[in-house]
């Protein structure tokens, strides 16, 4: 976009911070030229978190005019508007916006810190989606530390960032987050290109230049990826989908998560598992924190370009179906931690270990026998989104079992010799020319590469309920597979939580609790052994107290009713636990980039 089109963008909006105690923002929509009756709206969900948020419900005092004159509004659903207007005349909405979810997927504002994204505070005017969008931010006049940083390209922008800001349309206008506060911030280059870490909310022990380097590798390794040198994906060359980056992490008590944008990335994450001024080791919430920055800037090239074909053009009133999230966040989560070992931020051990929790994570989940992933990806909207103490018994996760999928394509196109999984992604990146694809485009792509037909793979992993081949895939690799007894959780089929008493919160499909009775929502609050009644504390305790005894009555509390229950204490059940036998042959898929 130039400057001659950003200066006569047809739909302008200014947004200020009304007031921060009351966490509202001010803003004002100006449509130079409006149609008779003009259609506004604001989107029920943002792309990315497949679950219909409902953002309308925060917006208040909407009100339109033309020049002086108020022009009559009247709204014909729960987010959407028709205003009267004169088409030859600019119209003029203004509104508020109460912003105080402090997560990576709404807004935010309070006297430390401001974010939002576009779906939540811009107004969608209907007929001029495609026309050229500006956005102006104002400085808050009680915060004269404060800064702003958005992916928006700049137009008219002061040192702090505040000012004008340009969209070549709505769709770019509401995928760049808008982060406002005294934040950290560091610059670096990626592949030639400028990325810029924002961080919110740190505290003082953070060492941002250690954290500012891992990015960096993560960067570095994720480009090499996606635009090698040799191979198939030569003839893409080393430019970037993007021009800049901006990283955006907000540090908060106890949170975690993330929102990819075409050019930019929302995180949230604890404060105490940034990296700390003089100290070198990585933590397990390091480690978490350096997969999710990998996952998100993935997301970069798979998902916000190559995409599914149903997201070629959002529909942001209603839910948009795919089967396709099992590729685009089950193999995103699969490579996130495959590059962190070729960035060399991590090591092996640390991966098969990330490796191993993943496949305990899928295989102790009961839902994996009776939903695909495909079919988990088109239900995620109902189920993934809406998880309730049912879910682990009726769907399974798309990111971790998709992993697991991506991660048996890769080792057996590895076992087969004649191309791997990385050269299938970047084939796919052709192919589609970097936008819409379909499964059909990845079967062609496996068989062009792969040199056979991978039509029952497909219809077993991606369609099917079985269980992965992982096992006998992974022993040619060096790694074997060793069965441990699980923790006394699993064994039962329960998972609890033991902050005041057990409670229990999920009751899982075909074991010892759920054969005793035990339901979701009970107090676990005893049992009694060989004639003798024990209070329990915790659940190890009940090992404690049953001694040899395998069959015993436990006592629950549900709905203030007490329960004696008959349970049946199981054998051991299984948890895997990764072992590698030959560190070499790890090496041709795990070896990092240089």
């Amino acid at each position: 976009m130039t400057a001659r089109t950003a200066g006569t963008a047809g739909v302008h909006y200014q947004v200020e911070a009304a007031d921060l105690n009351a966490h509202l923002w001010r803003v004002t929509l100006t449509v130079e030229q409006p149609a008779a009756q003009q259609t506004v709206s604001l989107p029920a969900w943002i792309p990315g978190s497949y679950l219909l948020r409902e953002f309308a419900k925060n917006l208040q005092r909407l009100a339109a005019r033309q020049g002086s004159k108020a022009v009559n509004l009247q709204q014909l659903d729960k987010a959407t508007w028709q205003v009267e207007c004169v088409p030859s005349s600019p119209l003029v909405l203004t509104y508020e916006v109460y912003a105080f979810d402090n997560s990576v997927r709404t807004a935010w504002l309070d006297a430390n810190r401001g974010f939002f994204n576009g779906t939540s505070l811009c107004l969608k005017v209907h007929g001029q989606e495609t026309s050229p969008h500006s956005v102006e931010l104002l400085p808050v006049a009680s915060k004269p530390n404060w800064e702003a940083a958005t992916g928006l390209p700049a137009y008219k922008v002061g040192k702090r960032g505040f000012g004008t800001y340009v969209a070549s349309d709505y769709d770019e206008l509401v995928d760049c987050p808008v982060e406002m506060g005294a934040f950290w911030s560091a610059d670096f280059k990626a592949g030639g290109v400028p990325h810029r870490v924002v961080v919110a909310g740190a505290a003082e022990s953070f060492d941002g230049a250690r954290f500012t380097a891992d990015v960096q590798k993560i960067c570095e390794a994720e480009i090499r990826f996606w635009h090698a040198s040799k191979g198939p994906a030569s003839r893409t060359g080393k430019r970037t989908p993007h021009k800049s980056y901006l990283f955006m992490l907000n540090c908060v008590d106890d949170g975690y998560g993330g929102l990819e944008h075409r050019n930019s990335t929302a995180l949230i994450a604890s404060r105490r598992d940034l990296p700390r001024v003089g100290e070198s080791r990585k933590t397990d919430g390091y480690v978490t924190l350096l997969g999710l920055v990998s996952h998100e800037y993935f997301h970069t090239w798979n998902v916000k370009h190559l995409r599914p074909a149903e997201f070629t053009n959002y529909d942001y009133a209603r839910e948009n179906y795919t089967q396709l999230l099992w590729f685009f966040e089950g193999f995103t989560s699969y490579y996130d931690d495959v590059l962190l070992r070729r960035a060399g931020v991590i090591d092996d051990t640390v991966y098969f270990k990330l490796l191993n929790k993943t496949i305990n994570q899928v295989m102790q989940t009961p839902g994996r026998e009776v939903q695909a992933v495909a079919q988990a990806s088109f239900d995620a909207w109902v189920k993934y989104y809406r998880q309730d103490e049912n879910t682990p018994n009726a769907t399974v996760s798309y990111y971790t079992k998709g992993s697991l999928v991506a991660l048996c394509f890769d080792l057996t196109l590895r076992a087969e010799g004649r191309t791997t999984l990385d050269d299938v992604m970047r084939a796919l990146w052709q192919r589609c020319k970097a936008g819409p694809m379909t499964e059909a485009d990845f079967a062609a792509v496996l068989k062009e590469l792969g040199g056979r037909a991978f039509t029952r793979e497909i219809a077993a992993w991606v369609h099917g309920t079985k269980e992965l081949p992982l096992e006998e895939l992974l022993k040619p690799f060096g790694v074997n597979v060793v069965q441990d007894p699980s923790q006394l959780q699993q064994r039962l089929g329960v998972r609890v939580t033991e902050n005041s008493g057990i409670q229990v919160k999920t009751v899982l499909r075909g074991g010892a609790a759920e054969q005793a009775g035990i339901a979701a929502g009970d107090e676990w609050i005893g049992v009694e052994v060989a004639g003798h009644g024990w209070r329990m504390g915790k659940l190890d305790d009940l090992l404690l107290y049953a001694g040899h005894h395998k069959k015993m009555q436990v006592l629950v509390s549900r709905d203030r009713r007490l329960m004696r229950l008959e349970l049946n204490l199981p054998a051991s059940s299984i948890t895997w636990r990764l072992v590698v036998r030959d560190a070499a042959l790890v090496q041709p898929w795990l070896a990092p980039q240089t």
